[in-house]
């Protein structure tokens, strides 16, 4: 069974389902995916993120995105706060994008420090998004988090210098629909190289569709075509990939296996 360990089911595009989040879940379910982490991006959002988390299976993350600039600023102590919930088992996503936003970047660096410091103090993983920021991610990364909770770098596109220091911290590396394009020849090396045992599969759904469904609205069924992408690039099979990557997300996520599922 496959886990899509980063979506945006409230943003996810659900016409084709009538506007009922459950029925896209089933046709999810119906792919093989078992499993569902919904994450934040801000926290004006965030009660919509949770909803999402009442449905079976489906669990939330807290955190406000690098390039988020019109909602209010998180503090340690109100992501600490929201990260009780006993639906939420991760901080984020959170990161630096230099790419879109470097003239942020002091706004972005600390936010992200009140990131990694509400997810030492809670014991959660944080999701990590970062692009054209490498040095300073690892930086801040290798001063402020704690390796024994670590967390994963998300929808991952780095090189595999970045890879390795960050597995070197205890992150997992997630790859999203990304890998199956045409021109990314480089992240599919990366792929080739980064060990079973540390990595997960995502959507980052409703964006990044993969092949064949480039251009797309990306939804959390499409996660079964990036495992099968990834079984057949590292030349595994495609059950032991999907059993790994699940094993990976319930050790890195562990609230997640505290809970019954709803």
């Amino acid at each position: 069974m496959f886990v899509d360990s980063h979506c945006h089911l409230d943003r996810i595009d659900l016409s084709p389902y009538g506007g009922d989040l459950e029925k896209a879940l089933a046709a999810a379910r119906g792919e093989g995916v078992s499993t569902f982490l919904s994450v934040s991006i801000d926290l004006e959002s965030f009660p919509a993120v949770l909803e999402t988390a009442t449905h079976d299976s489906v669990w939330a993350s807290v955190g406000v995105h690098p390039l988020e600039n019109d909602g209010r600023e998180p503090t340690v102590a109100e992501l600490v706060k929201l990260a009780s919930h006993p639906r939420v088992v991760a901080l984020g996503e959170t990161g630096l994008d230099y790419y879109r936003g470097q003239e942020h970047e002091k706004r972005m660096k600390e936010r992200f420090i009140n990131h990694l410091q509400a997810a030492k103090q809670v014991g959660l993983p944080v999701i990590v998004h970062t692009r054209e920021a490498s040095c300073d991610t690892i930086e801040l990364l290798g001063e402020y988090v704690d390796q024994e909770s670590a967390g994963v770098i998300h929808c991952f596109t780095e090189s595999w210098e970045f890879a390795r220091a960050a597995m070197d911290m205890n992150f997992y590396i997630s790859f999203s629909g990304i890998v199956t394009f045409k021109n990314a020849q480089a992240l599919q090396e990366v792929a080739r190289q980064v060990p079973l045992d540390r990595m997960l599969i995502e959507t980052d759904s409703p964006y990044l569709a993969p092949v064949p469904y480039r251009g797309r609205s990306n939804e959390p069924r499409y996660v079964a075509d990036v495992a099968r992408y990834l079984a057949k690039l590292k030349g595994v099979d495609l059950a032991e990939l999907a059993e790994v990557t699940r094993r990976n997300f319930f050790r890195l996520f562990n609230k997640a296996t505290a809970q019954t599922a709803l």
